[in-house]
């Protein structure tokens, strides 16, 4: 059982130091910063022009109240009023101010992902050029030789 124990944290040490967990334990962190970031932004940048432009509305403040069953609705001043009396509600503006915050996210996580994408592309011409440089093909037996010969050491054709 011990050895069992043993085996197995071994194991979990080597999976949890590995490359690949601690980049992505670092791109969670990352992005949960982010995520707070674009959630003010959001909420305290976009969103109250937004609102100003549309009437003086307060997005967090858009919601519907349900009423109890067989009771009519009770029209509360803000959200926070009727949270506060037990009311149940439908938040669509804090839905809305969600919804801006996760497109804003992905349009960012899409651009980052674009441009990792075209440097990978980048140097992978790069590497491409280089090869091509130091190399060239026989015309005789096409075997690849050094750009620099004279002679190819695989036929022994001039070139």
């Amino acid at each position: 059982m011990i050895k069992f124990l043993k085996r197995n944290l071994d194991e979990f040490k080597t999976f949890a130091v590995k490359g690949n967990v601690v980049d992505m334990a670092v791109g969670i962190i990352i992005g949960a910063a982010f995520g707070k970031i674009v959630n003010s932004l959001v909420n305290d940048i976009i969103m109250p022009p937004m609102g100003w432009l549309m009437g003086k509305v307060d997005f967090t403040n858009l919601y519907w109240t349900l009423p109890k069953l067989g009771e009519e609705a009770v029209d509360y001043p803000s959200l926070e009023a009727a949270k506060a009396a037990g009311a149940v509600t439908i938040n669509y503006g804090v839905f809305i101010n969600t919804l801006i915050s996760f497109l804003m996210v992905a349009f960012a996580v899409f651009m980052l992902v674009k441009a990792i994408n075209k440097l990978r592309a980048t140097k992978a011409v790069e590497e491409e050029k280089v090869e091509e440089a130091t190399t060239k093909e026989c015309p005789r037996c096409f075997s690849t030789i050094d750009i620099k010969a004279t002679k190819c050491p695989h036929c022994t054709a001039d070139i």
